[in-house]
């Protein structure tokens, strides 16, 4: 995933930089510069933002003309991530019982949870920059079918009819060439990412997870999904798509079958950051207070065209979605009104039907 034109996001980048000798005018950002000498490089208007560098280093850069956002090393995360996460990064200490991702969550807990103090505060708002640029860099390099999002119940265990569904959707969406994206939990959300990840076998791989089938278990639930994943042995960086999750729900199990996860610590900014990316449409599956605000959230979105035309809204489940939440009641007289075109409104049982309705567009 290469950056844009003025940003250095790998030490490999900065090497081809330092052998012009100048940095002037670019932004280099989350990496470790304990080793690297900068002495006769030019600095003007550099921007170092989340680097390692020592207290010595940073006050040369600043006395040449650089502006140094320096890491806060008060985190167990990085200030400013210069990529999206990977399982083998989330997971990594599980093992040791130490596993990244439940330390920065046991961290954000300890430190106000969304309501952090402003060292924590700042700390968190860089990261999530990172993230967000971090995501720009790999959607750029994205270069397949539509993106499209699968929303639905958290809790939803593993092996249940509605977990085997939103696989094979997710399975049945990445054979068609679209990149699968969900909000990165465990339950329907995993299922879709599980489909696009395993190549073939999914019936075995679902058996297998289902031996740990509830998100509260999370030291099985992790371990099922960490072998899965090994056997599985993936090497496509975009294997089982993307995700978008958060802290906020740090307390759920991570789920580890996307290729590419854009982890934010504001779960105001990760439910936009969703809604914006899945343009190719949204399957929404039977799913609680979390799944309905998701709907209305990108009602809004497609009702007011605030990132442009909208894809398909696909309602998976015709009973859950006319009885339980008769929500095609409410959106279609909503976008009736609507300044400009609306998006397609379809509820279905069938999840082929599904598929075709979205690449159809």
């Amino acid at each position: 995933m290469d950056a844009t034109p003025d940003e250095i996001e790998s030490l490999a980048e900065l090497g081809t930089w330092l052998d012009k000798r100048t940095l002037a005018g670019l932004a280099v950002q989350g990496l470790d510069l304990t080793g690297v000498s900068l002495v006769d490089v030019k600095v003007d208007d550099t921007l170092f933002i989340g680097c390692r560098l020592s207290s010595e280093a940073a006050a040369d850069l600043v006395a040449r003309g650089a502006s140094v956002v320096p890491e806060l090393a008060h985190a167990p995360y990085p200030t400013h991530p210069s990529a999206l996460y990977t399982a083998e990064v989330l997971s990594a200490g599980f093992d040791s019982g130490a596993m990244y991702d439940s330390v920065v969550y046991e961290h954000y807990v300890a430190h106000g949870g969304p309501l952090p103090p402003i060292r924590e505060a700042l700390s968190q708002r860089l990261h999530d920059h990172g993230i967000d640029n971090a995501l720009g860099d790999a959607l750029a390099s994205w270069t397949g079918g539509p993106v499209i999002g699968v929303m639905g119940g958290h809790a939803e265990p593993r092996g249940s009819s509605a977990y085997r569904a939103a696989a094979l959707l997710g399975y049945s969406l990445r054979q068609a060439g679209a990149l699968v994206l969900t909000g990165g939990g465990p339950g329907v959300m995993e299922a879709a990412n599980l489909g696009a990840f395993v190549p073939a076998g999914l019936d075995a791989a679902i058996d297998e997870l289902a031996t740990a089938p509830y998100f509260t278990d999370h030291e099985r639930y992790t371990a099922a999904a960490l072998a899965v994943r090994a056997r599985v042995g993936a090497t496509d960086p975009w294997a089982g798509g993307l995700s978008i999750p958060t802290w906020l729900y740090g307390h759920e199990p991570a789920n580890l079958f996307a290729g590419q996860i854009a982890k934010y610590f504001s779960n105001a900014i990760r439910e936009d950051t969703i809604l914006r990316t899945a343009r190719g449409g949204i399957v929404f599956a039977p799913g609680k207070a979390g799944t309905v605000q998701e709907v209305f959230q990108a009602a809004t979105k497609a009702f007011y065209g605030s990132d442009g035309e909208s894809g398909p809204m696909v309602f998976l489940g015709k009973r859950y979605w006319t009885e339980e939440l008769p929500v095609e009641a409410l959106l279609g007289p909503l976008f009736a009104q609507a300044p400009s075109a609306p998006p397609r409104v379809a509820l279905t049982d069938d999840v082929d039907e599904a598929v075709a309705l979205l690449m159809a567009r």
